[in-house]
């Protein structure tokens, strides 16, 4: 295994406007633990794509949102990020 976990932030599930486009044909191969963090208003895909997309990954998964952020999530993030990738590579 090359990595005890994956932290994915923004995960660009589709590109903006263009559902039709996922991003997520390697999410049935993935058996590395994965912490995704998405921002509520991020049009790369909206919470709700985003949680379907995740039923695909087999390994163990989470999703955390970030209430109003976008896409880049914003320097306010970090703290939380950090909070949230400790707490996942504990469990």
């Amino acid at each position: 295994m090359i990595a005890d976990a994956l932290l994915l932030l923004s995960y660009p599930l589709h590109p903006p406007r263009k559902p039709e486009q996922l991003r997520t044909q390697h999410f049935p191969q993935l058996q590395t633990p994965a912490l995704f963090i998405h921002g509520t208003r991020d049009p790369f895909g909206s919470i709700e794509e985003i949680t379907a997309a995740l039923t695909a990954i087999p390994a163990r998964h989470q999703l955390f949102t970030i209430e109003k952020a976008g896409h880049e999530l914003g320097a306010a993030a970090a703290a939380v990020i950090l909070r949230e990738a400790k707490c996942f590579a504990n469990a």
